[in-house]
C-alpha cells in the first residue's frame, strides 16, 4: 500500500475546512487536533499548532502505508534506507534518501478514500532535490509507479492514491502543498470563488489563497 498524504501544520484548521470542501475534499478524521481530508486520489492531514509557531503554515512531505515492517523490508531490499520507528501516532517508517532528504511513511488510519470526494482531484507530494535521477529511483524503491518525465523532474502515481513529484532544486527538501485537477480548471475556479476563496491564474495553474496567508497551486492534470 502507498498513498500520498502530506501533513500541513496550521493554527487555523477551522478556516481550512470550507476551502477544502470547495476544492472537493471530504473530512474523514477529526481527532485531538488532527483532521484528515480525502481527495478523489490521495489524502491531506491538518495538524493544529499554536499561532505564530515555527511550524504554522508549513507542509511536510509524507505518505501512508499498510504494514510498516513489510514496507521497510521492501524499501531496503530495493536499495533505499528505511527504518521502523515509533511516533506519537504509532509505528511508522522513516525513509532517508541519498541526498539527505528524510520523510515519514505512516500507517494509514483508515483504508479507501471517501467515495464522495471529487474524483478529479489528486493530492501531490513534492520532493525537491539536486539529484533528480537518484531521487526518482528511490521513488520507485518505495513502490511509486513512473507516470511521466519532465525537463526538470519526474512524476509518479501511487497504488492507493495521489501523485508524487520529483523536481530539480538547489537542496533536498519537501515542496509545498499542491493538487492536480482533471476536470477543467475553469469550473473549479468558479466553485472556489463562489465559496469566497481568493484565486488567481498562473498559466496552467490556479493559485489558491490559504487561511495561513500563503498559496497552493492546483495544476491541470496532464493529458494521457
Amino acid at each position: 500500500m502507498l498513498r500520498v498524504r502530506p501533513l500541513h501544520f496550521t493554527s487555523r484548521p477551522e478556516a481550512w475546512e470550507p476551502l477544502l470542501g470547495a476544492l472537493g475534499m471530504i473530512k474523514t478524521v477529526d481527532d485531538s487536533g488532527r483532521r484528515e481530508f480525502d481527495a478523489g486520489s490521495g489524502r491531506l492531514a491538518l495538524q493544529r499548532v499554536a499561532a505564530g509557531s515555527v511550524e504554522d503554515g508549513t507542509t511536510v512531505f509524507s505518505v501512508e502505508i499498510g504494514d510498516p515492517a513489510e514496507f521497510a523490508r521492501r524499501t531496503v531490499a530495493d536499495g533505499t534506507r528505511a527504518e521502523v520507528i515509533d511516533t506519537p501516532h504509532g509505528t511508522a517508517v522513516q525513509v532517508t534518501a541519498e541526498d539527505g532528504f528524510s520523510f515519514v511513511a505512516d500507517k494509514a488510519a483508515h483504508g479507501a478514500v471517501c467515495a464522495d470526494a471529487d474524483t478529479a482531484l489528486a493530492v501531490v507530494g513534492v520532493w525537491l532535490t539536486p539529484g533528480v535521477e537518484r531521487a526518482a529511483e528511490e521513488m520507485r524503491n518505495i513502490g511509486a509507479r513512473p507516470r511521466r518525465e519532465t525537463p526538470d523532474g519526474a512524476d509518479f502515481s501511487t497504488k492507493n492514491g495521489g501523485i508524487l513529484a520529483v523536481r530539480s532544486g538547489g537542496q533536498a527538501a519537501g515542496g509545498g502543498l499542491e493538487f492536480e485537477y482533471d476536470g477543467g480548471l475553469d469550473g473549479l475556479r468558479e466553485r472556489l470563488v463562489s465559496a469566497g476563496v481568493v484565486v488567481r491564474d498562473d498559466g496552467g495553474a490556479l493559485l489558491v489563497a490559504t487561511p495561513d496567508g500563503g498559496e497552493f497551486a492546483v495544476r491541470e492534470a496532464p493529458s494521457a
